[in-house]
Protein backbone atom coordinates (compact mmCIF):
# COMPACT_ATOMS: atom_id res chain seq x y z
CA UNK A 1 0.00 0.00 0.00
CA UNK A 2 1.22 3.32 -1.00
CA UNK A 3 0.48 6.34 1.58
CA UNK A 4 1.75 9.92 0.48
CA UNK A 5 4.62 8.44 -1.17
CA UNK A 6 5.65 5.83 1.13
CA UNK A 7 5.30 2.05 0.56
CA UNK A 8 3.57 1.34 3.86
CA UNK A 9 5.50 -2.24 4.08
CA UNK A 10 8.83 0.29 4.94
CA UNK A 11 7.43 0.71 8.10
CA UNK A 12 7.46 -2.90 8.90
CA UNK A 13 11.01 -2.96 7.82
CA UNK A 14 11.70 0.46 9.93
CA UNK A 15 10.45 -1.18 13.16
CA UNK A 16 11.83 -4.61 12.61
CA UNK A 17 15.09 -2.33 12.31
CA UNK A 18 14.72 -0.42 15.21
CA UNK A 19 13.63 -3.47 17.53
CA UNK A 20 16.75 -5.74 16.38
CA UNK A 21 19.61 -2.96 15.78
CA UNK A 22 20.65 -5.24 13.03
CA UNK A 23 20.17 -5.28 9.38
CA UNK A 24 20.37 -9.36 9.41
CA UNK A 25 18.32 -10.28 12.24
CA UNK A 26 15.65 -7.43 11.33
CA UNK A 27 15.58 -8.92 7.87
CA UNK A 28 14.21 -12.49 9.81
CA UNK A 29 12.01 -10.50 11.79
CA UNK A 30 10.29 -9.36 8.78
CA UNK A 31 10.23 -12.21 6.98
CA UNK A 32 12.56 -11.03 4.11
CA UNK A 33 15.96 -11.43 2.40
CA UNK A 34 18.84 -9.23 3.85
CA UNK A 35 19.12 -7.32 0.06
CA UNK A 36 15.83 -6.80 0.40
CA UNK A 37 16.22 -4.97 3.80
CA UNK A 38 19.03 -2.79 3.00
CA UNK A 39 16.95 -1.73 -0.04
CA UNK A 40 14.12 -0.62 2.37
CA UNK A 41 16.65 1.18 4.82
CA UNK A 42 18.09 2.90 1.70
CA UNK A 43 14.36 3.75 0.95
CA UNK A 44 13.61 4.76 4.00
CA UNK A 45 16.45 7.14 4.72
CA UNK A 46 15.45 8.88 1.46
CA UNK A 47 12.36 9.24 2.32
CA UNK A 48 12.57 11.08 5.83
CA UNK A 49 16.02 12.73 4.67
CA UNK A 50 17.76 11.24 7.41
CA UNK A 51 20.50 8.51 8.14
CA UNK A 52 17.79 6.93 10.29
CA UNK A 53 20.84 4.56 12.01
CA UNK A 54 24.16 5.14 12.27
CA UNK A 55 26.54 1.75 11.95
CA UNK A 56 28.52 1.10 15.61
CA UNK A 57 30.39 -1.66 16.75
CA UNK A 58 27.58 -2.66 18.75
CA UNK A 59 25.02 -2.85 15.86
CA UNK A 60 22.84 0.01 14.26
CA UNK A 61 22.29 3.04 16.65
CA UNK A 62 19.21 4.92 15.78
CA UNK A 63 19.53 8.58 15.09
CA UNK A 64 17.13 11.39 17.13
CA UNK A 65 14.54 11.41 13.99
CA UNK A 66 14.29 7.77 14.00
CA UNK A 67 13.12 7.17 17.61
CA UNK A 68 11.02 9.79 17.62
CA UNK A 69 9.16 8.03 14.52
CA UNK A 70 9.51 4.63 16.53
CA UNK A 71 6.90 6.55 18.87
CA UNK A 72 4.29 6.74 16.42
CA UNK A 73 4.94 3.68 14.49
CA UNK A 74 5.24 1.45 16.88
CA UNK A 75 2.18 2.38 17.72
CA UNK A 76 0.31 2.62 14.61
CA UNK A 77 1.45 -1.07 13.78
CA UNK A 78 0.25 -2.57 17.18
CA UNK A 79 -3.13 -0.53 16.36
CA UNK A 80 -3.45 -1.94 12.86
CA UNK A 81 -2.24 -5.36 14.59
CA UNK A 82 -5.55 -5.24 16.56
CA UNK A 83 -7.76 -4.03 14.31
CA UNK A 84 -7.14 -7.08 11.50
CA UNK A 85 -7.49 -9.39 14.18
CA UNK A 86 -9.51 -7.94 17.38
CA UNK A 87 -10.65 -11.07 18.59
CA UNK A 88 -7.62 -12.28 19.49
CA UNK A 89 -6.89 -11.48 23.55
CA UNK A 90 -3.52 -10.19 24.64
CA UNK A 91 -1.94 -13.54 26.04
CA UNK A 92 1.12 -11.61 28.44
CA UNK A 93 3.20 -15.38 28.82
CA UNK A 94 3.94 -15.38 24.65
CA UNK A 95 4.52 -11.89 23.94
CA UNK A 96 7.13 -9.49 23.07
CA UNK A 97 6.57 -6.00 23.43
CA UNK A 98 6.99 -2.54 25.06
CA UNK A 99 6.05 0.03 27.42
CA UNK A 100 6.36 3.42 28.31
CA UNK A 101 5.01 4.70 31.56
CA UNK A 102 5.08 8.20 32.54
CA UNK A 103 5.88 8.89 36.60
CA UNK A 104 7.46 11.16 38.99
CA UNK A 105 9.76 10.51 41.97
CA UNK A 106 7.30 9.08 44.24
CA UNK A 107 5.04 6.31 42.29
CA UNK A 108 9.11 5.01 40.83
CA UNK A 109 10.10 4.84 44.35
CA UNK A 110 7.00 3.17 45.84
CA UNK A 111 4.88 1.66 42.88
CA UNK A 112 7.47 0.81 40.45
CA UNK A 113 8.83 -2.61 42.25
CA UNK A 114 5.93 -4.19 43.00
CA UNK A 115 4.89 -3.61 39.52
CA UNK A 116 8.00 -4.91 37.79
CA UNK A 117 7.93 -7.90 40.58
CA UNK A 118 4.54 -9.01 38.70
CA UNK A 119 5.19 -7.95 35.01
CA UNK A 120 8.25 -10.35 35.57
CA UNK A 121 6.28 -13.17 36.42
CA UNK A 122 3.53 -12.92 33.81
CA UNK A 123 5.12 -11.22 30.97
CA UNK A 124 8.88 -12.05 30.68
CA UNK A 125 9.43 -10.89 27.57
CA UNK A 126 7.73 -7.56 27.71
CA UNK A 127 10.02 -4.17 28.19
CA UNK A 128 8.86 -1.29 30.59
CA UNK A 129 10.40 1.83 29.87
CA UNK A 130 10.07 5.02 31.89
CA UNK A 131 10.08 8.48 31.29
CA UNK A 132 10.10 10.93 34.36
CA UNK A 133 8.15 14.38 35.10
CA UNK A 134 7.91 17.17 37.11
CA UNK A 135 5.16 19.13 36.36
CA UNK A 136 1.49 17.50 37.02
CA UNK A 137 0.15 18.79 33.71
CA UNK A 138 3.04 17.52 31.54
CA UNK A 139 1.26 14.19 32.06
CA UNK A 140 -1.75 15.38 29.36
CA UNK A 141 1.21 16.52 26.71
CA UNK A 142 3.10 13.48 27.07
CA UNK A 143 -0.16 11.41 26.82
CA UNK A 144 -1.36 13.01 23.98
CA UNK A 145 2.13 12.73 21.84
CA UNK A 146 2.37 8.88 22.33
CA UNK A 147 5.19 9.64 23.92
CA UNK A 148 4.14 7.53 26.82
CA UNK A 149 1.31 4.67 27.33
CA UNK A 150 0.17 5.67 30.77
CA UNK A 151 0.90 7.56 33.36
CA UNK A 152 0.89 7.39 37.13
CA UNK A 153 1.05 10.38 39.06
CA UNK A 154 -1.55 13.34 40.51
CA UNK A 155 -4.65 14.17 38.42
CA UNK A 156 -3.87 17.09 36.03
CA UNK A 157 -5.18 20.67 37.50
CA UNK A 158 -7.49 20.48 34.90
CA UNK A 159 -9.74 17.88 34.01
CA UNK A 160 -9.49 16.99 29.55
CA UNK A 161 -12.44 14.42 28.67
CA UNK A 162 -9.81 12.93 26.61
CA UNK A 163 -7.49 11.35 29.70
CA UNK A 164 -8.83 8.28 31.81
CA UNK A 165 -7.97 7.74 34.92
CA UNK A 166 -8.37 5.03 37.88
CA UNK A 167 -7.14 5.64 41.38
CA UNK A 168 -4.55 3.84 42.58
CA UNK A 169 -3.19 4.98 45.82
CA UNK A 170 -3.00 7.58 48.76
CA UNK A 171 -0.63 8.33 51.16
CA UNK A 172 -0.84 10.60 54.37
CA UNK A 173 2.24 13.12 55.38
CA UNK A 174 4.41 12.49 58.12
CA UNK A 175 6.81 14.39 59.85
CA UNK A 176 10.77 12.88 60.31
CA UNK A 177 13.15 13.42 62.90
CA UNK A 178 16.30 11.57 64.63
CA UNK A 179 15.23 9.12 66.88
CA UNK A 180 17.36 10.69 69.95
CA UNK A 181 15.53 14.05 69.13
CA UNK A 182 13.28 16.27 71.76
CA UNK A 183 10.60 15.77 68.93
CA UNK A 184 11.18 12.03 69.28
CA UNK A 185 11.22 12.01 72.94
CA UNK A 186 8.53 14.11 73.81
CA UNK A 187 5.95 14.57 71.56
CA UNK A 188 6.42 16.93 68.05
CA UNK A 189 4.15 20.29 68.87
CA UNK A 190 3.62 23.25 66.34
CA UNK A 191 5.49 25.89 68.63
CA UNK A 192 8.59 23.00 68.58
CA UNK A 193 8.01 22.34 64.82
CA UNK A 194 8.13 25.89 63.68
CA UNK A 195 11.53 26.34 66.13
CA UNK A 196 13.21 23.44 63.89
CA UNK A 197 15.26 23.56 60.52
CA UNK A 198 12.91 22.29 57.71
CA UNK A 199 14.22 20.52 54.60
CA UNK A 200 11.77 20.93 51.21
CA UNK A 201 11.91 18.54 48.72
CA UNK A 202 10.26 19.92 45.78
CA UNK A 203 11.01 18.42 42.38
CA UNK A 204 9.53 21.83 40.54
CA UNK A 205 12.34 23.97 42.76
CA UNK A 206 10.59 25.88 44.44
CA UNK A 207 11.32 27.33 47.79
CA UNK A 208 7.62 26.51 49.77
CA UNK A 209 5.67 23.97 49.36
CA UNK A 210 1.89 22.23 50.91
CA UNK A 211 3.00 22.81 54.58
CA UNK A 212 4.38 26.28 53.92
CA UNK A 213 0.51 26.83 52.21
CA UNK A 214 -0.90 25.19 55.18
CA UNK A 215 1.24 27.44 57.70
CA UNK A 216 0.64 30.72 56.20
CA UNK A 217 -3.42 30.28 56.23
CA UNK A 218 -2.80 30.62 59.88
CA UNK A 219 -0.24 33.72 59.45
CA UNK A 220 2.76 31.19 60.41
CA UNK A 221 5.85 29.68 58.93
CA UNK A 222 8.88 27.82 58.99
CA UNK A 223 12.61 27.66 58.84
CA UNK A 224 13.49 26.10 55.09
CA UNK A 225 16.87 25.37 55.46
CA UNK A 226 17.46 22.71 53.13
CA UNK A 227 15.52 22.36 49.44
CA UNK A 228 16.04 19.46 47.46
CA UNK A 229 14.91 18.03 43.60
CA UNK A 230 14.49 14.33 45.42
CA UNK A 231 13.62 12.02 47.87
CA UNK A 232 17.10 10.34 47.72
CA UNK A 233 18.89 11.86 50.73
CA UNK A 234 15.95 13.10 52.76
CA UNK A 235 16.26 9.70 55.36
CA UNK A 236 20.41 9.78 55.04
CA UNK A 237 20.24 14.18 56.39
CA UNK A 238 17.96 13.89 59.25
CA UNK A 239 20.04 11.20 60.59
CA UNK A 240 22.87 13.04 60.54
CA UNK A 241 21.77 16.36 61.68
CA UNK A 242 18.71 18.43 63.65
CA UNK A 243 16.53 18.67 60.47
CA UNK A 244 13.49 18.11 59.73
CA UNK A 245 11.04 16.74 56.52
CA UNK A 246 7.74 16.31 56.15
CA UNK A 247 6.95 14.00 53.54
CA UNK A 248 4.86 11.25 52.41
CA UNK A 249 4.65 8.24 54.48
CA UNK A 250 5.16 5.12 52.12
CA UNK A 251 7.91 7.53 50.44
CA UNK A 252 10.07 6.81 53.63
CA UNK A 253 9.37 3.32 54.26
CA UNK A 254 10.74 2.36 51.32
CA UNK A 255 13.59 4.19 51.89
CA UNK A 256 16.13 1.42 53.90
CA UNK A 257 18.11 4.13 55.72
CA UNK A 258 15.60 4.94 58.34
CA UNK A 259 16.36 3.12 61.09
CA UNK A 260 18.11 6.37 62.94
CA UNK A 261 14.52 8.35 62.19
CA UNK A 262 11.37 8.91 63.50
CA UNK A 263 7.86 8.86 61.82
CA UNK A 264 5.61 11.55 63.77
CA UNK A 265 2.14 13.09 62.47
CA UNK A 266 2.67 16.25 61.43
CA UNK A 267 1.44 19.20 63.88
CA UNK A 268 -0.94 20.94 61.58
CA UNK A 269 -3.39 19.18 59.33
CA UNK A 270 -2.35 18.15 55.88
CA UNK A 271 -4.62 16.85 53.32
CA UNK A 272 -3.61 12.94 51.93
CA UNK A 273 -2.40 12.67 48.19
CA UNK A 274 -3.96 10.46 45.67
CA UNK A 275 -1.63 8.94 42.61
CA UNK A 276 -3.83 8.03 39.76
CA UNK A 277 -3.15 5.77 36.63
CA UNK A 278 -4.05 8.02 33.67
CA UNK A 279 -4.70 6.99 30.03
CA UNK A 280 -5.17 8.48 26.37
CA UNK A 281 -8.93 7.27 25.54
CA UNK A 282 -7.45 6.91 21.88
CA UNK A 283 -5.84 3.89 24.25
CA UNK A 284 -8.79 2.38 26.02
CA UNK A 285 -9.50 -0.19 24.02
CA UNK A 286 -6.02 -2.30 23.45
CA UNK A 287 -6.43 -5.55 24.31
CA UNK A 288 -2.33 -4.98 25.44
CA UNK A 289 -2.87 -1.90 27.11
CA UNK A 290 -5.95 -2.88 28.90
CA UNK A 291 -3.96 -5.90 30.63
CA UNK A 292 -1.10 -3.78 31.73
CA UNK A 293 -3.94 -0.95 33.31
CA UNK A 294 -5.43 -4.05 35.17
CA UNK A 295 -2.06 -5.26 35.96
CA UNK A 296 -0.80 -1.87 37.65
CA UNK A 297 -4.50 -1.75 39.25
CA UNK A 298 -4.51 -4.95 41.11
CA UNK A 299 -1.13 -4.17 42.66
CA UNK A 300 -2.76 -1.59 44.75
CA UNK A 301 -6.64 -2.67 45.15
CA UNK A 302 -6.65 -1.19 48.38
CA UNK A 303 -8.18 1.87 46.61
CA UNK A 304 -10.43 0.38 44.57
CA UNK A 305 -12.86 1.41 47.00
CA UNK A 306 -12.26 5.01 46.19
CA UNK A 307 -13.27 4.81 43.09
CA UNK A 308 -14.10 8.45 40.84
Amino acid sequence: MDFRGLDLNLLVAFNALMEEQNVTRAAGKASVSQPAMSAALARLRTHFADPLFIRSASGLLPTARAKEIHLHVGRALDEITHLLAPEEAFSPHNRSMAFTLGMSEYPLMVLMPTIMRTVSQQAPDVTIHVRTFVDRDRSVAMLDSGEVDLVIGIVPTQAEKRILSQPLISDEFVTLVRRDSDAARDGMTLERYLAMKHILVSPEGNHYGLVDEQLRKQGLSRMVRLTLPTMSAVSRIIARTSYVATVLRRSVLVDEAHDDIVLLKPPLALPEIAFHLLWHRRSDGGNAHQWLRKLIHAQFSESSSHAE
